[in-house]
């Protein structure tokens, strides 16, 4: 089976290095026509390059078409301009991977807030507004693929990093919401957790780790996640050749009868509240109400049928 993207605009945030770069440049060799959108700054946010110009030439080269976008995310109307390009320019946009980002580590007791809300701004607000500027083509012409980049720190927690897990914790919950949103507009949405070699992490990986996560291995999922068959609601992880799929879960519902709902009657359940058994993952948030209704109709005979009655 062979995945192209021919007659498909693409749209790649952070594109001027690292892992937006290697998105950038597969999509183009597909047959993507490919907006390269860098706002050029370090990996702190601040200063310019002229990073995505360079992309574009090495697409050119290689016999692919590309525009430069020097645009911020954190700009929704830089954003709607750069969808406005787009579609003049190529006739529509149906791709979009949400990729731009910034680091500003330090632990919770030491951040500044301002460190914290600019960290959310980039990753999760900016993300938003790339995606709400793409939305309404995406719905007009009945197809896209929106890829949000999460992290292991955002779905399991690391040092130092509280601003940069909220923000990627929240990309995964604005991805579940958007495939429900988008699923009658055969709009696919899916969450990439990568692990990868890139001036954002280079002082994070020995040298030869730092070889082993190369951007490039990462890139199947990525483009799996934004291709045509693609599935939607997906939380994948990839890097170094290596490929894992997470999920929000909950277990089974344990109904406390109207005596026992105090804090002690809790306490005393907790062992089977919090027991790791019976998971599912909910493809809505609609189904957590449904398995508390399911575990009191277990203890009282009624539930979800009578309830509705």
């Amino acid at each position: 089976m062979s995945i192209d993207f021919k007659d498909k605009v693409a749209i790649v945030t952070g594109a001027g290095g690292g892992l937006g770069k290697a998105y950038a440049l597969e999509l183009a060799k597909r047959g993507a026509k490919v907006v390269v959108n860098d706002l050029g700054g370090s990996r702190d946010g601040t200063g310019t390059s002229d990073a995505a110009a360079q992309v574009v030439e090495e697409i050119e080269k290689a016999g692919g078409e590309a525009m430069a976008n020097g645009g911020s995310v954190t700009e929704y109307e830089q954003m709607e301009k750069m969808v406005a390009d787009a579609k003049q320019k190529w006739g529509g946009v149906h791709v979009l991977i949400n990729n731009a980002g910034v680091l500003r580590d330090k632990t919770f007791a030491k951040m500044d807030p301002a460190d914290f809300e600019f960290v959310l701004k980039v990753h999760l607000t900016g993300s938003a507004f790339v995606t709400k500027a793409c939305w309404e083509t995406f719905r007009e012409q009945s197809y896209g693929r929106i890829l949000m980049t999460a992290s292991s720190t955002g779905l399991f927690g690391n040092f130092g990093q509280a601003n940069y897990g909220a923000a990627k914790l929240g990309l995964a919950g604005l991805t579940k919401t958007l495939q429900l949103e988008g699923a009658k507009y055969n709009i696919k949405v899916n969450t990439l957790s990568p692990v990868a070699g890139t001036r954002m992490t280079e002082d994070l990986f020995p040298e030869e780790a730092f070889k082993l996560f190369a951007p490039e291995n990462v890139v199947p999922a990525a483009l799996f996640l934004v291709s045509e068959d693609a599935p939607t609601n997906a939380i994948v992880g990839a890097g170094a050749g290596g490929f894992h799929s997470s999920w929000v879960v909950m277990n089974d519902a344990v109904w406390l009868e109207e005596k026992d709902r105090t804090v002690e009657g809790f306490a005393a359940r907790w062992e089977e509240i919090n027991s790791f058994t019976n998971l599912q993952a909910p493809q809505s948030g609609s189904e957590q109400s449904g398995n508390i209704l399911k575990a009191m109709q277990k203890v009282t005979g009624t539930g979800p049928s009578s309830a509705r009655g």
